[in-house]
Formats: C-alpha cells, sequence, structure tokens
C-alpha cells in the first residue's frame, strides 16, 4: 500500500473518531442517571431504560474508538492493511467499508460460523 492510499485511511479513521468523540458527547463520567426520585413508575422505567441504552452506545463506542486506535497504531508500525489472522492483504473495498478491520473478509467469516 502507498503513502497516498495510507494518508487516506488514515484520515477516515481521524475522521471516524472524531464523529464518535463529538457527537455522543464523549466524556469518561460515569453512567448516566436513571431519574432519581421524580415521577411515575412509568418515568421511572423510561429513564431506567433510556439509561441503560447510554450505557450501551458508550460500550459500543469505546470498543469502536479502541478499534480505531489499533488501526492508527497498524499505520504507524506498517501493518495497516494486512489480516491478523492469515497475514493476506485485506482487500481495499473491505478498508473501505470498514477501516479499522483487523481481519479479511474469509478470516472474519470463519470466526462467525
Amino acid at each position: 500500500m502507498n503513502a497516498t492510499e495510507l494518508n487516506r485511511y488514515k484520515e477516515l479513521l481521524l475522521a471516524k473518531r472524531r464523529e464518535l468523540t463529538t457527537a455522543r458527547g464523549w466524556t469518561e463520567s460515569p453512567a448516566p442517571s436513571s431519574g432519581g426520585e421524580k415521577g411515575d413508575v412509568v418515568d421511572h422505567a423510561a429513564a431506567a431504560l433510556d439509561a441503560e441504552v447510554q450505557v450501551r452506545l458508550r460500550e459500543t463506542d469505546g470498543k469502536l474508538l479502541r478499534a480505531i486506535d489499533e488501526a492508527l497504531g497498524r499505520i504507524e508500525h506498517g501493518t495497516f492493511g494486512v489480516c491478523q489472522a492469515c497475514m493476506k492483504l485485506i482487500s481495499p473495498a473491505r478498508l473501505d467499508a470498514v477501516p479499522w478491520s483487523r481481519l479479511c473478509r474469509e478470516c472474519k467469516e470463519q470466526r462467525q460460523a
């Protein structure tokens, strides 16, 4: 992979990282409140559900941020675009769709089977 391609993927990764950190107001704050003592039972249930959804979103975003950071590290170390399982090149189409991918399509499918 040439420097221009690597730079394009780096920019894609950095853009996704910015999107995640700004869109959800990413902070290292604790879990959101479930509503306190105000409201009725339905309000408490809705607030608890909302709090749980927010926690799940933070977990998912956190995993994606780690994957993006790892992909940026692979760019720096010269291993970006190489499947970590079979050591073959990951297709450009896959990297365009999921630039933080660490596995080629075949290895990913084998792990999901």
